[in-house]
């Protein structure tokens, strides 16, 4: 694995992979990388001839400077854990090398931006939007891996990619969780062991809830849920939404879409965990 922190150097080491016939596999992180990240990789690294990883803090997506300061930084041992993926490149810029200057695109994702993240999270997205599409221009990739667990992102990248025209492949791959059901997350590490403990307890309730299906409607799952979430003294929540699979717009009835899916986003702690479930 080389690592490559210039976008000039980065460029010139695809070029001569791309003139060699190699199609590019892109995975991009914030590093702190865990199991989820690594299925990731091996599936990018098994569909292409090159897996490129990068490792990027973008600071522009964070809207709570203190989320961006403590968000877990550990180089090492993702180094090693690229090196397991056999990874090829690893691209780890400053950001000074992502933005000489304020990048000001403003992007409009419609209703799929206002919603659950989107309105919890004001200008999220857009810092989402700039980064991948600078990620993307500058590796140029043929596909790209993005996880579920992060739902509204990935259809917020597939839009971007729409309507940018962008010459790549999105490629979605399911949650992967803990043994027991913790959704994979970077911030799981700053869970104390307490926290850790009650955290699996989102998953419980989901499968439960998504059990329900035939006996509650979607605003009475999505009681249901709030309720049981609630429960728990530890949870601070932020939002449980029933929603269809593509603009993920409110779902009332479950015969008004193709595809529903719960979402639900809290805090445990100070840590701010979300989560979601396919319904159908």
């Amino acid at each position: 694995m080389i690592t490559i922190a210039s976008i000039a150097a980065l460029k010139a080491a695809l070029k001569q992979a791309k003139d060699k016939g190699q199609s590019i596999g892109f995975v991009p992180t914030m590093g702190a990388l865990h199991e989820g990240h690594l299925e990731l990789m091996r599936r990018a690294k098994k569909e292409n001839g090159l897996l490129v990883v990068s490792i990027f803090v973008n600071p522009i997506q964070f809207n709570n400077k203190e989320d961006l300061d403590k968000y877990p930084r550990v180089p090492e041992a993702d180094s090693k854990l690229l090196e397991s993926v056999n990874c090829d490149i690893l691209f780890a810029p400053e950001v000074e090398e992502m933005y000489p200057e304020p990048d000001t695109s403003d992007y409009d994702f419609g209703a799929l931006g206002g919603v659950m993240e989107g309105a919890f999270r004001p200008g999220h997205f857009n810092g989402v939007a700039i980064v991948v599409r600078k990620l993307f221009e500058i590796t140029e990739p043929d596909k790209a891996y993005f996880g579920e667990k992060d739902f509204q992102q990935l259809a917020i990248i597939q839009q971007l990619v729409k309507m940018l025209n962008l010459p790549v492949q999105i490629v979605p791959c399911a949650i992967v969780r803990e043994a027991d059901g913790l959704a994979m997350s970077s911030r799981n590490m700053r869970l104390t062991v307490e926290e850790r403990r009650v955290a699996p307890k989102i998953f419980q309730i989901l499968t439960k809830a998504v059990s329900l299906k035939n006996v509650l409607s979607p605003a009475e799952m999505r009681h249901w849920v709030w309720e049981q979430l609630s429960a728990e003294k530890a949870f601070r929540l932020d939002y449980v939404e029933i929603s269809d699979d593509r603009l993920l717009q409110p779902v009332e009835h479950w015969n008004d879409a193709p595809g529903a899916v719960i979402f639900i986003a809290l805090f445990l702690g100070q840590v701010r965990l979300i989560d979601n479930m396919r319904i159908f």
